[in-house]
């Protein structure tokens, strides 16, 4: 690539198998033909443009923020949609909400490569459904309202948008500590607030795991304003 170049990134949570492909093939069987390139994932920072040659810097900086990073639950369940300010069906994240929405604010933090102004507040969730007719969006929220799984996120990764149109994984981040085992300021909350002062000196992202299952929530169908999204 020339001086001048730029590449097209996004930094998000993997969802990993077998539930992934299950909601990649479920998007792509409401009709959404972007489905089979878009990896099934919790947006970090959406598709931002940025000089080729920043690469290097970016990479440095997630690598440090992942090093700042502790491990922590995630559990999706039920359907939301921010209809009809953006057409979008989703599946909600109940639990890592917030950790989520900490990582990404140092993903974006002002003093890296990629700060950047958000279109919408930040608000975690996996997309099913984009853009298409709404009786396809009405099937996508009935189908997958009882949908439900949970993981621990180990990590994050670095995507790529090809020429056409299709996201490829550039490389993984993962994170540098384990889940905290003894008490901590309590299940689904984060130690710690604002920006790290740096990768060297950041304290640790801290997400205490519950000691027993979460029963499931109470399905709440959301209408929210849409946060920019992969």
């Amino acid at each position: 690539m020339g001086a001048g170049a730029t590449v097209t990134l996004g930094v998000s949570l993997a969802v990993p198998e077998p539930y992934g492909t299950l909601l990649q093939e479920r998007r792509a069987s409401f009709g959404d033909a972007a489905a089979h390139g878009i990896p099934t994932h919790i947006t970090l920072l959406p598709p931002t443009e940025v000089p080729v040659e920043s690469r290097p810097a970016i990479e440095a900086h997630l690598a440090g923020v992942a090093l700042a990073g502790r491990a922590f639950p995630v559990r999706l369940s039920g359907t939301g949609t921010f209809r009809p300010l953006s057409p979008v069906v989703f599946v909600q994240v109940v639990e890592g909400a917030t950790a989520c929405s900490r990582l990404q604010e140092r993903v974006r933090a002002p003093e890296g490569p990629l700060s950047r102004e958000l279109a919408f507040p930040y608000h975690p969730h996996v997309t099913v459904a984009h853009g298409i007719p709404e009786p396809a969006m009405d099937r996508a929220y009935e189908e997958l309202s009882d949908f439900e799984c949970d993981w621990t996120a180990t990590g994050f990764a670095l995507y790529e948008q090809g020429g056409d149109q299709v996201w490829r994984l550039k490389r993984e981040f993962p994170f540098a500590q384990s889940p905290s085992p003894g008490p901590g300021p309590g299940p689904g909350t984060v130690a710690g607030a604002g920006h790290p002062p740096g990768p060297a000196t950041a304290p640790p992202f801290e997400v205490t795991v519950p000691a027993a299952p979460c029963r499931p929530p109470h399905q709440r169908r959301s209408a929210l304003r849409p946060p920019a999204t992969l």
